[in-house]
C-alpha cells in the first residue's frame, strides 16, 4: 500500500510514517544525520563553492534532503517488486541496513564541494569516511565489523554517484539516479535570481514537478512535468545518462509531460 511518501511535491522522508521495509536502524541513523552539527554545517557550506562561487544549481541542505528522500522512495518501489539489493547482502549485512546505506550515502555524497566543485566526488570520500568513523560506532547495534562493512558500501555509493566508475550494487545505482531526480525549478532558484542563464539553470527552471509512482510494466514510473522543451536537457543529459549506467534502467520508465505556456496543449512523451 502506498503512503503519503509518494504524494508530496517536495518529498521528505518522515520517520514517523509506516513503510514496508525495516526502519528501526534507519530512523536511529536518520536522527543523527539530520541533527549532527558537523554534518548540517557541511551541508550548508557545500553551496559556497557550488552556488556562490561557481553559479551552479543547489547542492546544499535542500538538495541533500530531496536526494535522500528520492533514494528511499526508489528503494520502497523496487523492494515492492522484490528487486535484489546486493550491497548489504554481499557484505553479510541484514536487509535493515539497506536503507541505512542509502540514507548515509545520499546525505554525504556532495560534501566534497567544500573543497572544490571540480572532482568533488573524490574529495567527498575522505570527508565522508571521517564522519562515518565518528558516528557509526555510536550505534549499539553495530559491531566494529559492521561499521567497516557499512562504511565500504556507503563510500562505494558516494563514489559512483557522479563518475565514470560503474555502480556495482543496487544501492549505488539508486543514489546515482536519485541525485539526478532533483531537477525541479526550485533547485535553480539561487543562480537564476543572481542572473544565471546557463543551460542547467534554464532547463531546471522549465521543470515544474517530478513524481515517482508505481509503474505498470516496470516497478518505477518517473513523471516529469515541464513548461517548455528546455526541460528535456535535464532529462536527456542528466537523468537518462545516469539511469543508463546505474543498473536500474530496466526497472524505471520515464515520461515527460510538456505543458505549453498557454496551458492549452499537453504533450506526453516517453523518454
Amino acid at each position: 500500500m502506498m503512503t503519503e511518501f509518494f504524494e508530496t511535491e517536495a518529498p521528505h522522508y518522515d520517520p514517523g510514517e509506516s513503510h514496508p521495509f525495516p526502519t528501526d536502524r534507519l530512523n536511529a541513523v536518520y536522527e543523527t544525520i539530520t541533527t549532527d552539527t558537523e554534518i548540517t554545517t557541511l551541508l550548508r557550506a557545500q553551496n559556497v563553492n557550488a552556488v556562490t562561487r561557481k553559479g551552479y544549481n543547489d547542492h546544499g541542505a535542500e538538495h541533500i534532503n530531496i536526494v535522500r528522500s528520492r533514494a528511499l522512495q526508489l528503494y520502497e518501489l523496487l523492494k515492492q517488486h522484490d528487486i535484489e539489493f546486493n550491497g548489504a547482502a554481499d557484505q553479510g549485512l541484514p536487509e535493515e541496513d539497506e536503507p541505512v546505506i542509502l540514507a548515509l550515502a545520499a546525505t554525504l555524497h556532495d560534501v566534497g564541494h567544500v573543497v572544490h566543485r571540480d572532482q568533488h566526488v573524490y574529495y567527498s570520500i575522505p570527508l565522508a569516511s571521517d564522519i562515518l568513523d565518528r558516528i557509526l560506532p555510536t550505534f549499539d547495534f553495530y559491531s566494529t565489523e559492521d561499521v567497516v562493512k557499512i562504511k565500504a558500501e556507503v563510500l562505494h555509493a558516494i563514489l559512483c554517484h557522479h563518475t565514470a566508475e560503474e555502480p556495482l550494487t543496487t544501492e549505488a545505482g539508486v543514489i546515482r539516479v536519485a541525485d539526478a531526480l532533483d531537477m525541479e525549478r526550485g533547485r535553480s532558484r539561487i543562480p537564476y535570481k543572481k542572473g544565471g542563464r546557463g543551460i542547467d539553470t534554464l532547463s531546471s527552471q522549465s521543470i515544474s514537478r517530478v513524481s515517482l509512482k508505481p509503474g505498470t510494466d516496470r516497478p518505477v514510473l518517473v513523471e516529469i512535468e515541464m513548461i517548455n522543451a528546455a526541460g528535456v536537457y535535464q532529462v536527456d543529459n542528466l537523468l537518462k545518462a545516469k539511469l543508463t549506467d546505474s543498473g536500474l534502467k530496466q526497472h524505471v520508465r520515464i515520461v515527460a509531460i510538456n505543458t505549453q505556456s498557454d496551458e492549452d496543449l499537453v504533450e506526453r512523451i516517453e523518454l
